[in-house]
């Protein structure tokens, strides 16, 4: 005896029918088409979506990326700064000078993090900048 099948029955006649119908007695499978005609298809649908689509243009960053950049930059180096002190604090039972004074490091690691972003960025905004500019030139 085969088990019931979980479900509704109002259901049972969806589930023997929409999965197991034939065409003329056929599969549907053995009408697929041959892999090499797929193949072949496929690599011409990627030639036209070649042609046609634009070369990716070279952007700089959205003001909200940078701000984005900075915050985490600035903040990710306060944050290990001060947990660092924490547990030398804790460690060596100095509560709270190691703390204060690595969670100073970690600000000043921070400022310096962002410092060298901002240079990175304005780098980035450059090459955008001559990028767009040789791009009218042609």
């Amino acid at each position: 005896m085969s088990p019931r099948p979980y479900g509704p029955r109002a259901f049972s006649h969806a589930r023997e029918g929409a999965f197991h119908r034939t065409v003329a007695g056929e599969n549907m499978s053995e009408h697929a088409p041959e892999p090499e005609d797929l193949r072949a298809l496929g690599e011409r649908i990627d030639a036209l979506k070649r042609q046609e689509a634009p070369p990716p243009r070279k952007t700089g960053p959205t003001s909200g990326e940078v701000a984005i950049r900075f915050a985490t930059e600035l903040l990710s180096a306060v944050i290990v700064g001060g947990a660092i002190g924490w547990g030398l604090d804790w460690l060596f039972g100095t509560r709270p000078a190691l703390t204060i004074a690595f969670f100073v490091l970690g600000a000043a690691a921070g400022i310096r993090n962002v410092i060298v972003a901002s240079k990175e960025i304005t780098r980035r905004y450059a090459d955008a900048a001559a990028a767009e500019e040789a791009e009218k030139e042609r």
